[in-house]
């Protein structure tokens, strides 16, 4: 690839590989958005929600205004239907990358990048880390058998840590809770001009974007509360204000002390103190995790890159984590049992 020529108009078809509620409302505004008049936007959907923006297009309730943004846009169940494509954004899961790994393989051309928005620690964490000493490790609990590794590369990866609140109200219309932040990384902390061609455009989408050489502070910065609030409100069915007049927030506490001592043994700063994330925590009111919603739904958990992976890392790092080791062992018991129960549903 020639670099040096990226432009943001050089991404003529684009796909968002997962259009939930975040993937959704990216998919929504870049097909929305003046620079990319006459690209090519595709979202990768399933069920009804795939056939409601087939029909009626997606609505997007955005905060402060009255009217949703009604986008078209191609979408499909399948992506082998599609030709390979300038530029993929991925927004599934990470428990979900590996099976997906093939098709999202597919969509690429020898020049594509691929955008990573994933919470928790994911797959190509210390492909280009120059902070750890541990540059080039695999986690294989993160891409079992090497499987992302091998179909995607982690040399087309730009990662993507979100701030957005987001709801799937029905089938193709999702409501944005907040404005958002998107921030954006080379995994080696490279400024190059994929880099700054893909936030600019989106930015121009409607996104607020900042770009960094440090992704990984905030992969951390993020994680200190995801890493404690999905699996306790998973175990507790309780939402984040119950676990912080509950009990559990000593526990909660306890998470987050260990998550922010791995985060700096390898080399990372999170900005924020556990003190200052409980009280961000306290601010967030009746919310749900995404692991209390995929257990009410009856979905397997995304345990591995949310609870597991402090474990897996600490190990790595010398740094002992018991309270994250017990909520690994409870989480995982409680996700067998609820397989087991799907399983005797069929």
């Amino acid at each position: 690839m020639d670099s040096t020529e990226t432009k943001p108009g050089q991404f003529r078809s684009i796909c968002i590989f997962g259009a939930g509620a975040i993937g959704g409302a990216l998919a929504a505004r870049l097909a929305s958005s003046a620079m990319l008049k006459g690209a090519t936007i595709t979202a990768i959907a399933r069920g009804a929600h795939l056939n409601a923006i087939r029909d009626k297009g997606l609505h997007l309730h955005e905060p402060g205004k009255t009217e949703p943004l009604v986008a078209r846009f191609a979408a499909t169940g399948n992506a082998g239907e599609l030709e390979p494509q300038d530029l993929v954004i991925v927004t599934l899961k990470g428990h979900q990358l590996t099976a997906a790994s093939a098709d999202i393989a597919g969509l690429l051309k020898p020049d594509s990048r691929v955008v990573m928005i994933q919470n928790g620690i994911p797959w190509w964490y210390f492909h280009g880390d120059k902070t750890s000493g541990l540059e080039g490790r695999k986690v294989e609990a993160l891409d079992p058998d090497g499987l992302i590794w091998q179909r995607i590369g982690p040399q087309r990866v730009i990662a993507g840590v979100i701030y957005q609140g987001a709801q799937m109200l029905e089938p193709g219309h999702i409501r944005l809770t907040s404005g958002g932040l998107l921030h954006l990384g080379e995994p080696s902390g490279a400024s190059s001009p994929e880099l700054t061609a893909i936030a600019d455009l989106l930015q121009a989408s409607g996104w607020t974007i900042k770009t960094t050489d440090r992704i990984r502070d905030e992969i951390w910065s993020k994680f200190l509360g995801n890493a404690a609030f999905n699996p306790i409100s998973a175990l507790t069915r309780g939402r984040i204000s119950e676990i912080m007049d509950g009990p559990a927030v000593d526990l909660v506490k306890q998470i987050m002390t260990e998550v922010h001592n791995v985060a700096g043994k390898l080399g990372c700063h999170v900005r924020e103190t556990v003190e200052e994330k409980l009280e961000h925590g306290r601010g967030l009111g009746n919310a749900k995790t995404s692991m209390l919603q995929d257990l009410e739904q009856g979905r397997p958990m995304e345990i591995t890159p949310l609870t597991r992976a402090v474990t897996l890392l600490g190990r790595m790092a010398g740094v002992p984590t018991p309270a994250n080791d017990m909520l690994l062992s409870l989480i995982s018991q409680l996700d067998a049992s609820m397989a087991k129960a799907r399983a005797q549903e069929i």
